[in-house]
């Protein structure tokens, strides 16, 4: 039986997504869609699954579509979009812990992640200009919302990556780490965000993402019906009472 090219670990509500197919870079071919796919799906049915993790085996994160894979009519577009989740991403928090290189689909999988962490010789590129295409995974709708509509042109346009230190410095990157520790870093963050009320988390979250698209007037009337709810909520009163009686929370997701 051949291995799994995508495999998933759980630890304390945290679910760890490793793309491995080292051997090509990490490519998403079908399998590596489908199952990434059923990965999100997993992460954000499961209740005691809080936060996700994804990352690419054998010291690359991604080089994106396969592009055997496209040319021999493969379907790495399916219902949440390109890889199973760049156009509807989780509703639970997702970071990207990136090592070596996250090009092309590889670039708009970190992306469409809430937070990436990244190797100081890590390597962001959108080269698909160079190829005869465009990032239409998100890259070119995502990327102009982390760094500034310059910068995001002279990466796509050019199509020349960038490194970890530099992304960092545009934005790009949220957590810069040496190499070989972005896995140890997101998961520690991971845990941070898991030990928080899972109902306020994707609430913020589901803020933080809608924000650009509303004027703040609206923005407001949408976090007020989230507030109430949160407010109401069984986790809201323990919050308040774990804080009262110096305890740490028992979250139940209510």
């Amino acid at each position: 039986m051949s291995k799994p090219a995508v495999t998933l670990t759980e630890d304390d509500g945290v679910l760890v997504v490793v793309l491995d197919r080292p051997e090509a870079h990490n490519a998403i071919n079908a399998e590596v869609a489908e199952a990434l796919g059923r990965a999100m799906d997993l992460l954000d049915a499961r209740e005691d699954l809080r936060v996700g993790v994804l990352t690419g085996a054998g010291g690359a994160f991604s080089a994106g579509m396969d592009l055997k894979a496209f040319l021999a009519g493969e379907q790495v577009v399916l219902d949440r979009g390109f890889a199973g989740m760049c156009t509807r991403p989780t509703a639970k928090p997702l970071l990207a812990a990136v090592e070596g290189w996250a090009l092309a689909g590889g670039c708009e999988i970190a992306l469409a992640c809430d937070i990436v962490v990244a190797a100081e010789d890590a390597r962001f590129g959108l080269p698909e200009t160079r190829r005869g295409l465009i990032a239409a995974a998100g890259g070119l709708l995502r990327l102009p919302r982390r760094i500034t509509p310059g910068a995001a042109k002279l990466m796509a346009l050019t199509g020349v990556p960038v490194a970890g230190v530099e992304a960092h410095r545009l934005g790009l990157v949220d957590v810069l780490v040496e190499p070989g520790t972005a896995l140890e870093r997101a998961v520690e963050l991971a845990r941070e965000i898991a030990a928080n009320a899972p109902l306020a988390v994707v609430a913020s979250k589901d803020l933080i993402d809608s924000a650009a698209d509303r004027p703040v007037v609206d923005g407001f009337a949408h976090q007020a019906a989230l507030a109430d709810r949160i407010a109401a909520s069984d986790d809201a009163r323990e919050g308040a009472e774990a804080f009262v009686a110096k305890r740490d929370p028992a979250w139940t997701g209510r």
